[in-house]
């Protein structure tokens, strides 16, 4: 009984239960003016074809716009009022005011050295150009003096932030879209309350929906131990596309010199301490020296944005903290990429690295819900001779969305593009590997909710000593991934067939 009654009065559930009372309210707004159904109907069809032109016009990806132009056609007494409801992405003026001013915060604190620029610019035009997108965009420089690490698998990248937690004498900045009780978080929290009796200043921003399993006011009690908690976007029983908007990034900054970031999320599963969905493979990776202020000010911005803090980002300036003698390679470049900004920096990246290919690309992802334009850059790659390969979950964490997946292998396969599934289990990785010169480490899924709703981050790696592990990596996954072939993928009955196509249609709403 108590089980049962922690279930019935789990925030979720209740928040669950009151969206779904509002939305019957809703229908039976509609119903209520039955007697007047042909006003009603012709009412409600105006709006509908008035969102459709509105949909249309708007700057949006044409996957999303289908996916909500089929069901308001379809339904459109009620059609349209979803989509005043739930579509779009609207951004209120006060959130705007809010982003401008990090806009510039961001721009303040955040200059790319031109001699580096023109390093690259001399070594390769098209790195350049990659790269200066990403500046542009993402406010985000490029730096050199930067030692990289990477973890091939969550137990490592543990072990590593635990070890380098223990050393901070300034502050910690952690910022994590799911956080779960158990081994991994109470090691790091017993961590985290040691350093704020040593007077280090430890803030942490959990995103409120990914931690659902936290109570309501987790960050009170976190305030209780003396570290500055906040959650990102509390999450809010109402009918609102608001909630659409999770802060998907995983960082750690540690003094200002050292940095965390990949798919890594602060729950067992994800150390394989929690069995599910068999072996949890997944990824993260690790910066010492120059490239770490820009994690740290992408921390802080966020940490101003959901606060409403005018914080002096100076005082953070990595210069202040001694580093040991780094063994740099390569060009390193954090970037983040905001769904309020209307510049989907994540699949650029992405759209980039594969136009650049020459020899390969490599990509590992937990969801493979792509655009038409990815779809058709992959298969061009592919058709041109460029290797390309994707690795996907051989156990998946959603059946549904792991058949939207499986909806994208024919058509890919059919285009020369190799498909893999890890038989072990789950892979949560996010990464791309370019002909031994680009890798990109990061948070961001292929996956719409990823490229267009979220917050998310990466860092993308130009002839770094790292990209030599990534691609080992890579390879020794292959070895225990099973290829898929196009005749494996097929489903048999109508239905299915119905169902799959749906799915497809519908996905870039899940």
């Amino acid at each position: 009984m108590k089980k049962l009654f922690k279930l019935v009065t789990h925030r979720v559930v209740l928040g669950g239960l009151l969206i779904l009372i509002q939305l019957i309210f809703v229908v039976q707004l509609v119903t209520a003016f039955e007697e007047y159904f042909y006003l009603a109907y012709s009412i409600c069809g105006i709006l509908s074809f008035t969102v459709v032109l509105h949909i249309v016009n708007r700057n949006d990806n044409p996957g999303y716009k289908i996916a909500w132009i089929i069901p308001i056609l379809l339904f459109p007494i009620f059609g349209g009022l979803f989509y005043l409801l739930f579509g779009g992405n609207k951004i209120s003026e006060r959130s705007k005011r809010k982003m401008k001013k990090i806009e510039y915060k961001l721009l303040s604190n955040l200059k790319q050295d031109e001699k580096i620029f023109e390093e690259i610019k001399k070594d390769s035009i098209e790195a350049y150009t990659q790269m200066n997108y990403i500046y542009q965009n993402s406010i985000s420089p490029v730096y050199k003096n930067t030692y990289t690490k990477y973890f091939k698998i969550g137990e490592e990248y543990y072990e590593a932030l635990l070890e380098e937690l223990k050393k901070a004498k300034h502050y910690i900045f952690m910022e994590y879209f799911i956080v779960s009780d158990g081994i991994m978080w109470q090691s790091i929290l017993d961590i985290l309350k040691e350093k704020v009796e040593e007077g280090v200043d430890v803030r942490f921003i959990y995103d409120d929906l990914g931690c659902w399993n936290l109570s309501y006011n987790y960050y009170e009690e976190l305030n209780k131990y003396g570290i500055k908690a906040v959650p990102f976007n509390k999450f809010k029983p109402v009918l609102t596309t608001k909630m659409n908007n999770r802060d998907h990034r995983k960082i750690t900054v540690i003094d200002g010199h050292t940095g965390f970031t990949g798919g890594i999320n602060l729950a067992d599963e994800y150390i394989n301490k929690l069995p599910r969905f068999g072996h949890w493979k997944d990824n993260g990776i690790m910066l010492k020296g120059d490239a770490v202020w820009s994690l740290t000010v992408m921390f802080l911005s966020i940490w101003d944005f959901s606060k409403g803090e005018k914080e002096n980002y100076d005082k953070y300036q990595p210069s202040i903290h001694k580093e040991e003698k780094l063994k740099t390679s390569g060009y390193v470049q954090p970037y983040g990429d905001s769904p309020l900004d209307n510049e989907a920096v994540g699949e650029t990246v992405y759209m980039n690295l594969i136009n650049r290919a020459n020899n390969y690309i490599y990509i590992t992802t937990p969801y493979l819900i792509l655009d038409n334009e990815m779809v058709n850059a992959l298969s061009i790659a592919a058709k041109s001779g460029v290797d390309v390969r994707i690795i996907t979950p051989g156990i998946p964490d959603k059946k549904t969305v792991n058949e939207v997946t499986k909806a994208y292998y024919d058509i890919l396969i059919e285009n020369g593009v190799k498909i893999y599934e890890y038989v072990k289990g789950f892979i949560h990785a996010k990464t791309f590997i370019v002909d031994d010169k680009y890798a990109t480490v990061g948070t961001v899924n292929l996956d719409y909710r990823s490229l267009y709703l979220h917050f998310e981050c990466g860092v993308l790696l130009y002839k770094t000593d790292s990209i030599k592990d990534i691609k080992e990596d890579y390879e020794n996954t292959l070895k225990i991934s099973k290829k898929i072939k196009f005749h494996e993928n097929r489903i048999r009955g109508w239905f299915n067939h119905v169902r799959r196509g749906v799915l497809k249609i519908l996905a870039p709403l899940m």
